[in-house]
């Protein structure tokens, strides 16, 4: 093999090793992106029915006491 040829040929395995580097960097960025998207809308979601299930008991108490204003207002007019 010419000496020039073998230089091309180290080049560009050089060439490839770097790029592989860089490839597999770029996949991983991407799968702990899409774990990290992942977990932010698991929080998003679980906070969610976590504030509703909490927060069910006041709202019920909010409904109930309006439905009682609201048949007081009616009764009133009678």
């Amino acid at each position: 093999m010419p000496p020039s040829e073998k230089e091309l040929l180290e080049k560009s395995v050089i060439l490839a090793e770097d790029n592989n580097k860089i490839l597999r960097s770029m996949r991983n960025s991407m799968r702990w992106g899409r774990i990290m998207t992942v977990v932010y809308w698991v929080l998003i979601i679980g906070i969610s029915v976590g504030a509703f299930y909490f927060l069910q008991p006041y709202v019920d108490q909010v409904v109930k006491t309006y439905g009682s204003f609201s048949n007081f207002i009616r009764n009133f007019g009678k």
